[in-house]
This record gives structure tokens, C-alpha cells and sequence, in this order.
């Protein structure tokens, strides 16, 4: 904590937040929003977040007649006590003595005469929500790189999986996520496009895979996660992918072989679904996709009732004379069957779509999964909405129908080998599986509400979170959110939050780059941060050796280098 005094509290609410008088000789400038201040009660220190600054007169007749331009001597005599800035501040959490009388006079409180004081040590200190505020004229400090360790914890802490997300906006000290708290809960990554989602989602997968908190399943829409991706920015560059940071820990399955080897991407695996694995659910699921109306829909439960798993096939070589006969003996409606047809012949162009698959390739994901690996899923050039949709709700379904399965056997043996390693499942354009129309109809619903039942959580990505559920988005546990300019989306943020109004003039003042706000389960209090880089010191930090972050060139010179030097 700074030795000397910002301002004074001089009103407020635990509800509204309080009012902050600046002295004199603090500059309003100084204050930004987003900045985290420490007010010392009497009884208790209270870890506050900046919302707002605001100038303010002692007298109105000062606006009337402002001093002139070249008027310096005018407006230092005026500073302080004629003019003054404000802040609004949220009290966060508050810092409370475990035994009475641990509190003494602060040195800077001292100094200037005011009536403050301070714990002895940080041990002294248990910190618990915000129950009550400070009297009248508590003084407001800077806070501190302890206050910050205690409240939000350090990296290499061995009784915690911590791991840090960034640093707050003006201080070089760490803002760490407690990743079992995270990985229990479904989350999201919000923010506009071009705000930086996929660099802070493979951020945050990679902390944990480092720390073993979960094993991941991504559905890589773009080809981002797995393999190398560009950069953004001006300079074209790559970064690097998981599969490349942690090689011996990450699987990468393509539904487009052809387009993840013109990438260059070793020991990839293909990946293939049957029309036999798809189920109405997963037709519903991309039903505006395809364009198929309610009655489409109804008759294709009279045509899985009557073929079962081979309902798709037996429709799609159909005639019409055949449609007509199946539905005068089942009472299906000719006109809605021959639609469905069409539209479901679109399926016969997705490349990872076969009549009939005589290998399980969702079992072979699932074995990976059990075995502690990481799965990515590549899309490459079956990225469009419906290949998207369909797949990712196909292998969902079944993984989610396993874990089901183990999560009753654990429960039932409560022998710890039983038990199923908690499983993150990482979906983007996350509004189109969450929409309030089709969601309580969908797996990735079900997950959303299950929280962690059956240890498979999601983690959700998404430039328009007004479009997902209300009642989904009240059960995300932690909210990472980049930079948005909608109303409806800065809303759909606080969905549950309490306090959230406070919050958001902070969220729509973050830059467009390398900012969030970070608020929810995992976090002991929303913090606003400047997010961590993903470059080459990420690299070293996160355990990637130094022979692994050279690139292809860079070996091929060592290589030939080396035998340069052998006389070859």
C-alpha cells in the first residue's frame, strides 16, 4: 500500500458503491477505470475497483466564471478546494483482522495526521465478501503487490493449480485463475471479432494442460488450436499451436486430411462419422441450416421409428412412389418426406460423412481421452455452419453418453480409480448450440445446466453472447470478456451477476487488443486485466524446451552445420 493518501470517502452505499473526494495534490489524470484501490476503515482495508471519475465544484458561480487560459495562479489556487475530482469505487472483498487488536497506526496515516491504520502483517488478514463500507473520510491507497498476492494468489503456489491470465492494467504483478475452480464450472470467452478470443482460449487451454487440471476436446472451427496459426498484426508470423507445445500430450484428428497436410501438420489421424451415428437431435440441432420445418422434423421421427439407425440411408434412396407407400401404411405426410430428402442430400457433400464407418472413430477420441490426452478436432475446409454443427454435436453426444456412464460407476464404487478425469469441451459460434429456441433440445444445454455432474463442462467462445440463453449463461461460472459494443451482448455479460451494473462502464472502456475483464468462479472478485502474451517467453515459461522452439529452418541450418563441422 502507497504511503500516502489518494482522496477521502465522503458518501455512499454498499449497494451503489461509494464517492471519493481526491486531495489536492492528486491528479485526476492519474485515476483510470479499471484500476484497483485499497480503502483502510477503521476495523477493516477494502480492495475496491475504479468505475468512475467525475469533476466536481465546491460552488456553481466557478462554472460561470472560469479562470482565463494563461490564469495559472487562478486554477492552482482553485484545485482541491474550489475544484476537485471524484471517483466511484465498488468495494470488491474487504480484508478483516482474524483477532482483535491486530491493527496499528499506519506510518503514512502518521505522516499526515490522519486516523488510519494497518494490519501487522498480511497473515494478520483473512479476506471475506464485502458486508459493510468505511466511515466518512477513510483514506483511499494504491493497492499494493500484497494486497494483489492476497487476493488473487501466485502462480507457483503448491497447495493450488494456479495460473496466471495477464496482470492488471497499471501494475507488473500477476492476476492467476484457480483452474480446478475453473475447469468445474462451463465458461466462456467473449469479445467482438478481432478482439483476441482464440489467443486468450489457447492461452487458457494451455494453463490447463500444463498444470493437469482437465483433458481438453476443442472443436477447431478454423484450424487455430491444434497447429501453427498467424498472428495478428501487420508482420505476417506464426504462433505456435498445443501440438506443438505439449507433443507428447495433444492428438489432432481432421475431418479434412487434405487440407491439414497442406498445412504441414504431423502425425495427424482422419476422422470419419456414419449417417448411421446421426440422430434427430443432431438434425434439429442444424434443422435452420438445412432450412427443414417442424413438420420435417415430426416425420423424421415416423422414419427413424420404422429404420432405426439406418433411417438417413433408406430416405435417400427413396422414390417418390416409395414415399407415397411408406407413408400410406405409416401415416407420414408425402410432401414433408420428400422436402426432408432434399435438403438431407446436402449431407452427401461433407467429406467425413460415410453411408457406413467399419472403424469407430469416436471411440478412438474417447480412448484418447481416457488415456489423459488432449484432443483436436481440425475442420480445415468443412468449417461452414452446418458441417460445423453437425459433427461437433455428433461427438459430443456420445463422449457426453460415456462420461455419463462413468460418472454413475464412480458414484456407485466410490473407488477413486473410477472416477473420470474432469473433461473441458471447447465449441465456438457457441449462440448457435445455445440459442433459447433449440437449447433445451441439444447436448451442449445439457452440460450447461448438468454444471459438473458428470465432470464434462464447456468452455465457450463467442462474439455475441446476447445470443445464448439466459438460463445457460446464469450457470457460466467464469466470464473472460474482451472488448464489446453492443448493448444486448455488455448485457447478457452481468445475466446473474450481482453488482454488474458497477462493471459496465469498465467493460466498455477495454481496448480493443489484449484486455478483458475477467469476473465469475474462478477469480475471487472481477479484475480487469492487460492479458498475457502468447509468444516466445509464454513458450518458456509454459516448459517448452529450447530445441523445440526452434523452427523447421533453424533446424536444417543446425543440422547442416553439424556436419559442415564432422568433414561431410
Amino acid at each position: 500500500m502507497q504511503d500516502f493518501p489518494l482522496g477521502s470517502v465522503i458518501q455512499g452505499s454498499l449497494s451503489q458503491g461509494l464517492e471519493v473526494r481526491l486531495h489536492a495534490d492528486v491528479s485526476v489524470e492519474e485515476m483510470r477505470v479499471g484500476k484497483f484501490l485499497v480503502i483502510q476503515g477503521s476495523r477493516s482495508r477494502f480492495f475496491c475497483l475504479l468505475t468512475d471519475v467525475s469533476l466536481g465544484t465546491a460552488n456553481p458561480r466557478i462554472l460561470a466564471n472560469p479562470p482565463g487560459v494563461e490564469d495559472n495562479l487562478m486554477r492552482e489556487v482553485l484545485a482541491g478546494s474550489g475544484t476537485y475530482g471524484t471517483l466511484e469505487l465498488a468495494p470488491m472483498l474487504m480484508f478483516t483482522p482474524k483477532e482483535p487488536g491486530s491493527f496499528r497506526p499506519a506510518d503514512g496515516a502518521r505522516s499526515n495526521g490522519l486516523a488510519s491504520f494497518t494490519p501487522q502483517t498480511s497473515a494478520d488478514l483473512e479476506l471475506q465478501p464485502v458486508k459493510t463500507i468505511p466511515a466518512h473520510f477513510s483514506q483511499v491507497f494504491e493497492a499494493s503487490e500484497a494486497d494483489f498476492r492476497m487476493v488473487f494468489g501466485w502462480e507457483d503456489d503448491p497447495t493450488r493449480r494456479n495460473f496466471s491470465i495477464g496482470q492488471p492494467l497499471d501494475m507488473e504483478v500477476p492476476v492467476c485463475l484457480d483452474l480446478d475452480r475453473f475447469v468445474e464450472r462451463s465458461n466462456g470467452v467473449f469479445g467482438k471479432s478481432g478482439t483476441g478470443k482464440s489467443f486468450l482460449t489457447r492461452l487458457l487451454i494451455s494453463g490447463i494442460i500444463r498444470k493437469g487440471a482437465a483433458v481438453n476436446l476443442m472443436f477447431d472451427m478454423h484450424s487455430e488450436y491444434g497447429w501453427e496459426a498467424m498472428r495478428e498484426g501487420k508482420t505476417v508470423s506464426t504462433v505456435k499451436g498445443l501440438r506443438q507445445l505439449f507433443p507428447g500430450q495433444v492428438e489432432i484428428f481432421t475431418l479434412d486430411a487434405e487440407s491439414t497436410q497442406r498445412r504441414g501438420v504431423r502425425d495427424s489421424q482422419e476422422l470419419f462419422l456414419s449417417f448411421e451415428q446421426i440422430e434427430i437431435e443432431d438434425i434439429r440441432l442444424v434443422g435452420f441450416e438445412l432450412g427443414l420445418s417442424e413438420a420435417a422434423l415430426d416425420n423424421a421421427n415416423i422414419l427413424y421409428s420404422e429404420y432405426k439407425r439406418d433411417w438417413i440411408k433408406r430416405l435417400l434412396v427413396m422414390s417418390n412412389e416409395d414415399i407415397k407407400v411408406f407413408c400410406e401404411e405409416k401415416q407420414g405426410h408425402p410432401g414433408s418426406i420428400m422436402s426432408l430428402q432434399r435438403k438431407l442430400k446436402r449431407l452427401e457433400s461433407l467429406k467425413y460423412l460415410r453411408e457406413t464407418c467399419p472403424h469407430n472413430y469416436i471411440d478412438q477420441v474417447l480412448q484418447c481421452l481416457e488415456a489423459g490426452k488432449n484432443v483436436v478436432i481440425e475442420f480445415g475446409s468443412q468449417s461452414n455452419l452446418l458441417s460445423y454443427m453437425l459433427a461437433t454435436n455428433m461427438i459430443t453426444r456420445r463422449i457426453h453418453a460415456t462420461y455419463v456412464k462413468k460418472a454413475e460407476r464412480f458414484l456407485q464404487s466410490k473407488n477413486p480409480s473410477d472416477r473420470p478425469q474432469q473433461l473441458v469441451i471447447t465449441i465456438e459460434e457457441a449462440h448457435r448450440f445455445l440459442d433459447s429456441r433449440i437449447v433445451h433440445q441439444t447436448i451442449f444445454g445439457t452440460i450447461a445446466r448438468e454444471m459438473r455432474k458428470y465432470f464434462v463442462t464447456l468452455l465457450v467462445v463467442d462474439q455475441r453472447p446476447s445470443g445464448i440463453d439466459n438460463e445457460v449463461m446464469s450457470q457460466v461460472g467464469t466470464r473472460i470478456t474482451c472488448l464489446l459494443n453492443d448493448e444486448k451482448d455488455i448485457e447478457a455479460i452481468f445475466t446473474g451477476v450481482s453488482g454488474g451494473q458497477n462493471l459496465r462502464s469498465v467493460l466498455a472502456k477495454l481496448d480493443s487488443k489484449q484486455q478483458a475483464l475477467v469476473l465469475g468462479h474462478a477469480v475471487p472478485m472481477p479484475v480487469v486485466v492487460r492479458t498475457r502474451p502468447y509468444d516466445q517467453q509464454f513458450y518458456r515459461e509454459i516448459g517448452i524446451s529450447a530445441w523445440e522452439e526452434k523452427s523447421d529452418e533453424d533446424v536444417l541450418i543446425a543440422a547442416a552445420q553439424a556436419k559442415a563441422d564432422l568433414g561431410f
